[in-house]
């Protein structure tokens, strides 16, 4: 059985290449900060859209960018309720003529 088995590097991501001559691309460090007070660097390409909060590694509380960036603040709609999306389907008119058909199916059950 021993002379059956596997040698060599394991199974994953192990490189055996060494880091010499490899130019990594432009980047850029951005500091963020959370509401307990825990401060933590993430590193971005230079050429990357940063965003303006980041989840504390610490805590997992929201944090927000150390250099004063605050986030867009983005129009919400309201949301639509049942009534909102019968109006889209159907008239006043035709909302009352389902309702008295409707009211007189249910007092003269036999018709």
């Amino acid at each position: 059985m021993a002379g059956r088995a596997l040698r060599g590097s394991g199974l994953g991501s192990k490189s055996h290449a060494d880091g010499q001559g490899i130019e990594l691309a432009p980047r850029q460090e951005i500091g963020f900060d959370c509401p307990k007070e825990h401060h933590f660097v993430i590193v971005f390409a230079e050429e990357a859209e940063l965003p303006t909060e980041w989840e504390c590694p610490r805590c997992g509380e929201v944090a927000r960018r150390s250099d004063g960036v605050v986030p867009e603040v983005k129009a919400s709609k309201p949301p639509r309720t049942h009534w909102d999306m019968l109006r889209e389907r159907r008239s006043i008119e035709e909302l009352e003529d389902l309702l008295a058909e409707r009211l007189d199916e249910l007092r003269n059950p036999e018709a």
